[in-house]
C-alpha cells in the first residue's frame, strides 16, 4: 500500500533549514512527532486515511480548513543562512560591515534610499506651494508612497512563493521588480515595468551626478559645474564592484547619518540666521508653480523602485512590509523641520535658488554638510544604478558570473550614458518634479496598485493569496478601494497636472540656459552683472522673475 506524507508548517524555518534524519523504518510518524512536535500531520493512504493530531494548533487548523493547502513562505533560504550567520572570526567582522540582510539593514537601506539630494530642493517646493501645502503634501504622499511599497512587497511575497513551489532556485538570481509583472500577469507587464523602472533609475543615477556638482561648487567654484560633473562620474563609476544590496550595510548606515545632520544643519542654520529683510511668502502664486512643487514631493517618497532588489537582499523578506512605512515616519522628521525653516527664513528668494545651501552663508558647519551629502549622493547613486547594473548583466548574460571583476567590468557601460544626461541636463531642482512626474509616479504608485488589482482580480487568487489583506486596511474591499484612489490621483494630479506644470518649468530651462550649461545657476562675475529682463520665467513669482543668476552661461 503506497503512502504519501503532507507536513503543514506554519513556521518557515523548518522548510529551509535541513531536516534532522527520520528513522522511517520505525513509523515515519511516530519520528516526524519526535522532531516537530508542534505541528499537525496527516498521513494519506490508499483506501483509508488517518490522522495524528499532535497539538491544539494542528486541530485548529484542521477545524478552518478541509482542503489541504500548501503553504511556502520565501526568504531564508540555506546559504542565506549560512551568509547571515557565520561561524569564524574572520567571517564575522567583514559580514560586520559588508554584508548584510536584516531588518534593520532594510530599514537603513530604504530610509537612506529615500532622502539625499532632494533633501535641498523641499524649500524651493515649499515656495512653490507655501507652508500649509508644503506639509500636507508631504504628509500625503508619505503614507500613499507607504502604501504603494507594502503593495510591491506583496506581489514579491507572492511572485517568489508560486515559484519556489515550481522548484525554482534564486541563490546566485537577483529578483527584480519587471520580473515579478511578468511571473504574475505576463510579458506585456514586464515590459512597460521595465521600461519605466529602468528609465526612472536611469534619471535618479542622473540626479544623483547633478546634486554632487551642484553642491561641491559651493565648497570650491574655482572649476564650473560641468567639469565638477566629470570629477564625479568618474568617482560614482566605482559603484560597479558592489555586487549587490547585501554589500550596502555600512554605507546606508553612514548615508542615513550624514543626511541627519545635513538636514538638522539646515534647519538650526536658518532657525538662527533669523528671516532675511523683507521676506515674503507669497506662495502659491501660479498653477505652475504649485504642481511642479507637488511633483517634486511625488519623487520625494518614490524611492522604493529598488523596493524588490532590497527585499531580495534580506534573510526574511516577510518581514519587509512595514519597514518602508518606519522609514518614512523617519524621513519626514528631517524633510519637515528642513523645509519649513529654511522657507520661513528666506521665503521667495527660494524660487531662483533650487539649493538650499546657496542661501546659507559658508560656515566650517556648512561646508561640513555639503561634504557628507556628497558621500550619501554617492551611495544613493549606488542605490539607484545597481539595479540597472542587474539588467544589463542578465541582458549580457553575466549576472551568474562569480568574478567581481569581470561583473565590475561589464557594468561599466552602464555608467557613460548616465554621465552623459547629467552633463546635457545639469538642471538641479526642475529635472526632480520633471522625472517625478513622468516616470515615477508610473513606476512606484500607478503600475504596483494596478498590478495588485489585477494579480488578485479572481476569486480563487484572492482565496490562495499568501499575503491576506490586513482587516484594518478593509480587506479586499479596502484594499481594492485604495488602490483605485492612489491610480485616478496620481494620474490625474501627479501625471496630468505634475506633468504639464514640469514640462514647462522644464522647457524653461533649457529655453533660458540651453543644453550643455558650463554653470547652471552659478552667478556671473560682478562686471557681467546687468539689470535682468522681466517677464521670462513662467515659473517664478512675479517680484523675481530672472534673478542675477539667471544668466546663461557658454
Amino acid at each position: 500500500m503506497s503512502c504519501s506524507v503532507c507536513i503543514y508548517i506554519p513556521n518557515i524555518s523548518i522548510l529551509f533549514s535541513s531536516p534532522p534524519s527520520l528513522e522511517l523504518s520505525i513509523d515515519p510518524f511516530l519520528a516526524l512527532k519526535q522532531h516537530y512536535p508542534y505541528y499537525h500531520l496527516r498521513k494519506s493512504c490508499r483506501g483509508n486515511k488517518t490522522e495524528v493530531e499532535e497539538c491544539e494548533e494542528g486541530r485548529q487548523i484542521m477545524a478552518s480548513s478541509d482542503k489541504v493547502v500548501e503553504t511556502v513562505v520565501v526568504g531564508n533560504y540555506v546559504e542565506m543562512e549560512t551568509e547571515g550567520k557565520p561561524k569564524g572570526m574572520k567571517s564575522k567582522i567583514p559580514n560586520l560591515f559588508w554584508h548584510g540582510g536584516s531588518v534593520y539593514d532594510a530599514w537603513f537601506s530604504c530610509a537612506s534610499n529615500q532622502v539625499a539630494q532632494v533633501l535641498l530642493t523641499l524649500p524651493y517646493s515649499f515656495s512653490q506651494l507655501g507652508m500649509l501645502s508644503g506639509i500636507l503634501f508631504q504628509l500625503f504622499y508619505g503614507l500613499m508612497g507607504s502604501w504603494t511599497a507594502y503593495l510591491i512587497s506583496i506581489l514579491y511575497v507572492e511572485y517568489r512563493t508560486r515559484k519556489e513551489r515550481e522548484k525554482v532556485d534564486f541563490r546566485n538570481h537577483v529578483i527584480q521588480w519587471f520580473e515579478v509583472l511578468d511571473g504574475l500577469l505576463g510579458k506585456h507587464w514586464r515590459n512597460v515595468g521595465l521600461a519605466f523602472n529602468c528609465t526612472f533609475l536611469l534619471f535618479g543615477s542622473v540626479i544623483q551626478l547633478i546634486a554632487c556638482a551642484s553642491n561641491i561648487y559651493y565648497i570650491n567654484d574655482n572649476l564650473d559645474k560641468r567639469t565638477w560633473t566629470y570629477i564625479f562620474g568618474a568617482c560614482c563609476a566605482t559603484t560597479v564592484f558592489i555586487p549587490s544590496f547585501h554589500n550596502y550595510r555600512i554605507w546606508s548606515f553612514l548615508g542615513l547619518i550624514m543626511t541627519t545632520y545635513t538636514a538638522w544643519y539646515l534647519t538650526i542654520a536658518s532657525l538662527l540666521h533669523g528671516q532675511v529683510e523683507g521676506v515674503k511668502h507669497s506662495g502659491p502664486t501660479k498653477l505652475v508653480l504649485y504642481f511642479t512643487g507637488a511633483t517634486n514631493i511625488l519623487y520625494t517618497f518614490g524611492g522604493h523602485a529598488v523596493t524588490v532588489e532590497i527585499m531580495h537582499a534580506m534573510w526574511k523578506p516577510q518581514k519587509f512590509k512595514a519597514i518602508y512605512l518606519i522609514a518614512t515616519l523617519y524621513v519626514l522628521t528631517l524633510t519637515l523641520p528642513v523645509a519649513a525653516a529654511v522657507y520661513w527664513a528666506f521665503g521667495d528668494m527660494l524660487l531662483d535658488h533650487s539649493n538650499a545651501f546657496s542661501l546659507l552663508p559658508r560656515t566650517p558647519f556648512r561646508d561640513m554638510a555639503v561634504i557628507l551629502m556628497l558621500i550619501h549622493q554617492f551611495i544613493t547613486f549606488g542605490f539607484a544604478c545597481t539595479p540597472l547594473y542587474f539588467v544589463w548583466e542578465k541582458a549580457i548574460g553575466m549576472h551568474e558570473c562569480k568574478s567581481l571583476c569581470k561583473r565590475a567590468a561589464a557594468r561599466l557601460p552602464v555608467v557613460v550614458p548616465i554621465w552623459f544626461l547629467a552633463i546635457i541636463f545639469p538642471f538641479f531642482g526642475p529635472i526632480n518634479s520633471t522625472v517625478g512626474s513622468l516616470l515615477v509616479s508610473f513606476t512606484v504608485y500607478i503600475i504596483p496598485a494596478l498590478a495588485h488589482i489585477f494579480t488578485f482580480r479572481s476569486a480563487t487568487a484572492r482565496e490562495n493569496a499568501v499575503e491576506q489583506p490586513s482587516k484594518y486596511f478593509g480587506r479586499w474591499v479596502g484594499t481594492y478601494t485604495i488602490n483605485v484612489f492612489v491610480v485616478v490621483w496620481v494620474l490625474i494630479v501627479g501625471f496630468g497636472f505634475g506633468g504639464w506644470a514640469s514640462m514647462t518649468n522644464f522647457i524653461h530651462q533649457i529655453d533660458t540656459f540651453g543644453l550643455f550649461t558650463k554653470c547652471y545657476q552659478c552667478p556671473p562675475p560682478a562686471s557681467a552683472v546687468s539689470p535682468p529682463p522681466h517677464g521670462h520665467n513662467a515659473t517664478a513669482a512675479a517680484p523675481l522673475h530672472h534673478p542675477f543668476n539667471h544668466t546663461r552661461s557658454p
